[in-house]
């Protein structure tokens, strides 16, 4: 069934335009003027040109998407295979299948609605022709990860996004942006060198890097030692990227100092980038390698949720480097590792869960993090002391939509359900409930009550983030003093809307004389309601993404035999 008839062909070049317009936009960006488009200024026009860019992908995404087969998800379709470098049978191998179909699409979105926000709030920093090209840059990178179908290619990918948001936190972001960049290269490099050993290893001893030759043949090519090492050099190299516990620690100084555009897009799509090469390559490639090391990844997947949900609800509940946006990166180290349990439980069940997890996941720190990058422009700061104390009757009360859309996007992460990161959760516990074959059924069911306690956890966290930031309540042991509880900007002073917001008198009269912030903008409402529409979405007809999954892993885990 497709929703639009294409032809293959068409289908081909939209593949194929989806992966290159973005680098062929970031070099038409740097020209002294992008062509076609006009802007009051040169800035407005370079900021034109990256909507238009990300737009035009995104319209083709959703075509590609309609004219997807959804009667053979599991088949690689829009295929286009073209030798490269013939000696050592690497060649330009692009396709989709209901596996990477999602992930494409959620690229597309998430860029163009970063690209949208950019126009109207452009982050503070260098030229926004750098911006532009940047980001069209990391966008191509990203979606050929998920297109491509060739060991090399799918590493030249995983690559070439990392020098594009390297620069992003090191040119736009906030304090300690330095370091935090030169920290996030080093472990994703360092990681990446150890991966790219794992997949030379693979296609020497197999004689092909094509992925769908090697998962059809299933590791049947490969002796057990081989498979061993291959999915211990590669795993190394995507769990940095995941990132799975305890290579996690890039993680929460990136996100802090990174502009929000760029915390969105490393939430968003970086971050899949890990998980989705556990299912491309090593599920299917190198099955009795994964089956030697699922229980010790399934064991470092539930410490990273417990410890990841640990950490947010001690941000939380004492504010200790308490910025919002540091929060919300360790809860993605909690989530994150759902993802990786749902993998390392190599059954359908479980792996259906981590790729439903990594989409909700997507869509729901997306949004929370367009959200904290809004919170921090109102009030000068996302310290969770500072916002508890000085705003009264908090968001709720000066600004509602805005509130209401934060609690919307907490509800939804601690996983309620009705929303989509509700079966992610569910499906990666089922999973280890009953394990693949070969897999110790006592350990991975004491996996999944140690994760299905970290989602009590998540909805502590959660609802506690909630109760400070929308109602203004304070933490047991706040470190601030009543004086220094009020907003302020970077350079002291109060930001625009706070003026006279030090009531005095009783809880009513706070309230009554507790000024208004400026609620959410046109512009903020366009690039924030497609992440909460395809939340509920989601979470509703979880069936629309299942579809599409499920018969792919199935075949997947078969080894490519229906």
């Amino acid at each position: 069934m497709t929703v639009i008839d294409i032809s293959p062909s068409v289908m081909q070049f939209l593949l194929a335009f989806i992966v290159v317009a973005p680098l062929l936009g970031a070099l038409a960006a740097l020209l002294p003027a992008p062509p076609g488009l006009k802007g009051k200024n040169p800035d407005q026009a370079v900021l034109r040109h990256g909507v238009t860019v990300t737009g035009a992908v995104l319209v083709a995404a959703i075509v590609l998407a309609a004219g997807f087969d959804h009667d053979h998800p599991a088949t690689m379709q829009a295929t286009t295979d073209i030798s490269w470098i013939p000696a050592l049978d690497v060649r330009i191998h692009l396709g989709i299948d209901g596996i990477s179909l999602p992930l494409l699409v959620l690229t597309a979105l998430l860029t163009f609605l970063c690209a949208l926000y950019s126009y109207f709030k452009l982050p503070a920093g260098p030229s926004p022709k750098a911006l532009v090209a940047l980001v069209l840059v990391l966008e191509s990178g990203t979606l050929a990860t998920f297109a491509v179908l060739d060991l090399l290619l799918f590493f030249l990918a995983f690559e070439m996004v990392l020098i594009p948001m390297y620069f992003l936190i090191a040119r736009w972001g906030g304090d300690q942006r330095q370091a935090a960049a030169w920290k996030f290269i080093l472990y994703t490099l360092l990681g990446s060198v150890v991966m790219l050993l794992g997949l030379l290893l693979i296609g020497l001893k197999s004689g092909t890097f094509d992925m769908v030759a090697l998962a059809t043949d299933n590791g049947r090519g490969l002796t057990t030692s081989v498979q061993v090492i291959a999915v211990l050099a590669i795993g190394l190299g995507l769990a940095v990227k995941t990132p799975m516990w305890p290579l996690h620690s890039w993680l929460p100084d990136a996100h802090t100092a990174a502009p929000t555009v760029g915390s969105v897009l490393l939430a968003g799509v970086l971050l899949k980038m890990g998980t989705y090469g556990f299912v491309r390559i090593l599920l299917p490639v190198a099955p009795d390698g994964m089956r030697t090391f699922a229980p010790y990844l399934a064991a470092f997947a539930v410490v990273g949720i417990v410890y990841g949900s640990l950490a947010c609800l001690a941000l939380a509940r004492t504010g200790a480097k308490g910025d919002l946006k540091r929060l919300i990166a360790y809860s993605s180290v909690g989530h994150m590792g759902f993802v990786l349990l749902g993998i390392a439980t190599m059954t359908p069940t479980g792996v259906n869960g981590a790729l439903f997890a990594n989409i909700a996941h997507g869509l729901i720190t997306g949004l929370l993090f367009f959200l904290v990058g809004a919170i921090k422009d109102r009030y000068g700061t996302a310290d969770l002391d500072t916002l508890a104390g000085a705003t009264g009757a908090a968001l709720y009360g000066r600004a509602p939509r805005l509130g209401a859309l934060l609690a919307f996007a907490a509800v939804a992460s601690l996983g309620l359900p009705g929303l989509a990161g509700f079966w992610g959760e569910m499906l990666t516990l089922f999973g280890a409930y009953s394990p693949a074959e070969g897999l110790s059924r006592p350990a991975f069911r004491t996996f999944m009550a140690i994760g299905a306690f970290g989602t009590l956890l998540t909805a502590a966290y959660m609802l506690i983030v909630v109760r400070r930031v929308c109602m203004g309540e304070h933490a047991p042991h706040s470190r601030l003093s009543p004086e220094e509880q009020a907003p302020q900007t970077p350079d002291g002073s109060e930001p625009s809307g706070a003026a006279g917001s030090r009531p005095s008198g009783s809880a009513g009269s706070r309230t009554a004389t507790t000024p208004q912030l400026a609620d959410i903008h046109p512009y903020e409402a366009a690039a924030w309601t497609p992440l909460a529409a395809l939340t509920v979405v989601a979470g509703l007809w979880p069936a629309v993404l299942l579809g599409l999954t499920d018969p792919a892993v199935q075949q997947l885990l078969a080894g490519g035999k229906s």
